[in-house]
């Protein structure tokens, strides 16, 4: 019996692969969350009107999302309902989230895998950029910046966000701030478009040397964005089957009679399958459900992505694919929404706290999110927290033992295994810090 170890880089925490062979034949292939965290049991006795503070430390990279599902947990519980333009600012704050996620997985995290390089600071420039500027490294870090202003301008702050609050948000948007963020956007979206296409083309080359998108076996896909429009602050999950029908609709605190949910013999992440189906969360997940896009480029997209993969789509590789529709879809959306007044208006109502139990939903990066709070004397008795990351956590198992038996064999181990392996993980854009709750 062999065992081989690969630690991962470029993905949120810490974690690594371990495949067992024997022979040459595959035993098994693990994706291993090494560390216990615990942060569930750490906020058992805090006052629950604080948990919207607490909570964004989960994790550095998905705090706007914690932020938001703390605050709607809260509010389902109290039984509260935010002004619209309350809910319009959520929204916007989402969309920086999902700009700078999805241009940190894209351009940061698997480029490299791409251009055959361990760092896009170690890649040579690209006239890939859609403007003059062609310095690939300061175009990507350009976009991504976008997203984390968005946040700054919608959340008060772009790590730890502080705007939205029990009831609603803290403020609206000045008209003047709204304006230099637009101006950004305009800035920005021909270079997220430019770097796009680039890598687009990029991944067609590296299917052409390598032969396969990855495990491209139908499965079953989680998300709780709509057909027409990928709303983040949203309220119901949605189950599309392996031919790409919709099988179920629900409400987060209904999730437990839909999902079943479980922890793993071989890592401290957690796993969930739809009633025992092996599930796929995250953007293809998103665009597999997505009839079209109310925003246009990120439509045209769409409707090439839809015409050249199939719909629904499998493939793995695919994922980062879409995450590129999902990124020109946050800036046009964003522009779109930040041209209305959001400075004048009902941003907040008045609410008293009481015991029970609620469940706040949001559409992360890396698909649905939900926090669950038991308050009992105003304190929380008990908190739980269903990770995106852990909807894929079979998939990733799965995909795992395809690309390890693809690469070894009783004639030996093909050297290109071990960049397989993080194409692999990379494709899912795991958040282990989150996961490890």
């Amino acid at each position: 019996m062999t065992i081989l170890t690969f630690p991962m880089s470029r993905i949120e925490g810490h974690a690594r692969v371990v495949i067992e062979e024997d022979g040459g034949v595959v035993q098994s292939a693990d994706f291993q969350a090494m560390e216990m965290r615990g942060f569930r049991y750490f906020v058992i006795g805090t006052p629950s009107e604080q948990m919207p503070v607490i909570v964004p430390r989960i994790c550095g990279v998905c705090s706007t999302a914690h932020h938001v599902a703390s605050v709607k947990a809260l509010e389902d519980l109290y039984g509260i309902t935010p002004p619209p333009m309350a809910d319009k600012i959520r929204e916007i704050l989402l969309l920086g989230q999902l700009i700078q996620n999805q241009a940190t997985s894209l351009f940061l995290f698997t480029m490299p895998d791409r251009m055959g390089v361990n760092s896009i600071f170690a890649a040579k420039d690209l006239d890939c950029c859609g403007t003059d500027d062609t310095n690939l490294t300061q175009s990507a870090l350009r976009v991504r910046k976008a997203g984390t202003d968005l946040i700054t301008l919608a959340g008060g702050q772009f790590i730890h966000p502080i705007k939205a609050v029990i009831g609603g948000v803290i403020s609206g948007i000045e008209r003047e701030r709204a304006d230099v963020m637009l101006k950004i956007l305009d800035e920005i979206l021909p270079v997220a478009k430019g770097l796009f296409d680039c890598y687009w083309n990029l991944s067609l080359t590296l299917r052409d040397r390598i032969g396969t998108w990855g495990d491209d076996e139908p499965t079953y896909y989680l998300a709780s964005t709509q057909d027409d429009d990928l709303t983040l602050n949203s309220e119901r999950l949605r189950v599309l089957d392996p031919t790409g029908k919709e099988i179920a609709g629900f409400k987060p605190r209904d999730y437990q009679k839909h999902l079943i949910m479980e922890e793993s013999r071989y890592s401290y992440a957690g796993e969930s399958s739809y009633q025992g189906q092996i599930i796929r969360a995250n953007s293809l997940a998103r665009v597999n459900m997505a009839r079209k896009l109310n925003t246009p480029e990120a439509n045209v997209y769409l409707q090439r992505f839809k015409q050249e993969f199939g719909d629904p789509a499998h493939a793995i590789l695919l994922f980062d694919i879409c995450r590129g529709i999902e990124l020109v879809y946050a800036i046009e959306k964003a522009h779109m929404m930040l041209e209305d007044d959001l400075e004048k208006g009902d941003v907040k109502v008045d609410y008293s706290v009481r015991d029970g139990v609620g469940f706040g939903l949001v559409e992360a990066p890396r698909g649905p999110l939900i926090h669950r709070y038991e308050v009992e004397n105003g304190l929380i008795k008990d908190a739980d927290f269903i990770i995106p990351t852990a909807h894929n956590m079979r998939a990733i198992r799965r995909a795992l033992m395809v690309v390890a038996n693809r690469y070894i064999s009783p004639n030996g181990i093909n050297l290109e295994l071990d960049k397989a392996v993080g194409r692999v993980v990379r494709a899912f854009d795991p958040c282990i810090a989150c996961a490890t709750q």
